[in-house]
């Protein structure tokens, strides 16, 4: 799987990137990665972005092997746009898509440390996106939890051992992390979503077998309700 070429697209949260990577984390090579926090949707600004990647690592759509998607949690509208770009370039590529869950993306980022580790995404509404994960020497980590949508509160009474916690949702709950006296923070800057991860991640999975075909029914993974779903009920 060391040569395998995989688009990833990451629009989880504003800053949306796209990347071209061959193999996984482990023996891996980022080719290309694009990332931009633009003014306008990721919908005006995703395929001219790929295409521009693309062109400037002089690799064409018949040279993919996969195509890999953040599935979320994230923003909802960014999410879907991700989700349909991806699946119409593995329709048309005719190679297999896979998700990647963003918080797993998240995580693979933090190199391996001898104790938890807590990744967040600020999920609005005075509530974070959770996820915590534990890390093995061979620099791989496993997630220990299920993703989880609470709040600050709830989220601080989970912390009982120390935890480094890091991800652009710190700010959503910095003052409470921050007084917490089992809680290791990284900067909120620190971490961020990237696609050259995601294709990491996916490059992964797809040697596990997770590849799903192409006309899948892949959907986002949204964790909670959308306000849409909430006042239909």
């Amino acid at each position: 799987m060391a040569d395998i070429l995989i688009l990833a697209i990451e629009t989880a949260t504003g800053c949306g990137s796209v990347s071209l990577t061959t193999g996984n984390i482990n023996n891996g090579t980022v080719l290309a990665e694009y990332t931009l926090q633009p003014d306008t949707t990721h919908s005006r600004r995703l395929l001219g972005s790929i295409e521009a990647m693309m062109a400037a690592a002089g690799t064409d759509w018949k040279d993919l092997d996969a195509v890999a998607v953040s599935q979320g949690p994230g923003s909802f509208t960014g999410l879907r746009i991700g989700m349909a770009a991806a699946k119409g370039i593995a329709m048309a590529a005719e190679v297999p898509l896979v998700g990647v869950h963003t918080l797993d993306g998240l995580a693979a980022q933090v190199t391996a440390i001898d104790m938890p580790v807590c990744c967040l995404l600020d999920a609005r509404k005075q509530q974070v996106y959770a996820a915590f994960y534990r890390y093995f020497d061979d620099f791989n980590c496993q997630r220990t939890s299920e993703v989880l949508v609470l709040s600050p509160e709830e989220l601080v009474k989970r912390i009982d051992e120390p935890t480094l916690v890091a991800g652009p949702g710190i700010k959503a709950c910095q003052s409470l992390l921050a007084t917490h006296q089992q809680v290791r923070l990284l900067p909120a800057g620190y971490l961020h979503p990237r696609a050259a991860l995601i294709g990491f991640c996916g490059a992964k999975l797809l040697g596990d077998g997770a590849a799903l075909e192409i006309g899948s029914d892949l959907v986002p993974f949204y964790v909670r309700a959308s306000e849409a779903e909430l006042n239909l009920r």
